[in-house]
């Protein structure tokens, strides 16, 4: 029931190149911030927790995307 399509359909909330401003939530292992847009999860590295930021998202997956602030 849960084969390679099962989340077929899916489209993240961000694309590439596009701007936010974002508040960073946490931070992930690696020590990037971690920021949500429509509750979809946005890395940002080189932010603290409570930091307002605007980003530009640099990459897309599947379940996260990655960002750098601008």
């Amino acid at each position: 029931m849960y084969g390679s399509g099962f989340d077929r359909g899916f489209e993240a909330p961000v694309k590439v190149g596009e701007r936010y401003t974002v508040k960073i939530e946490s931070i992930g292992q690696g020590g990037d911030g971690i920021a949500r847009i429509q509750g979809f999860v946005v890395f940002v590295p080189n932010t603290k927790v409570g930091q307002e930021v605007d980003i530009v998202i640099n990459s897309v997956k599947r379940r996260f995307a990655f960002a750098e602030v601008i």
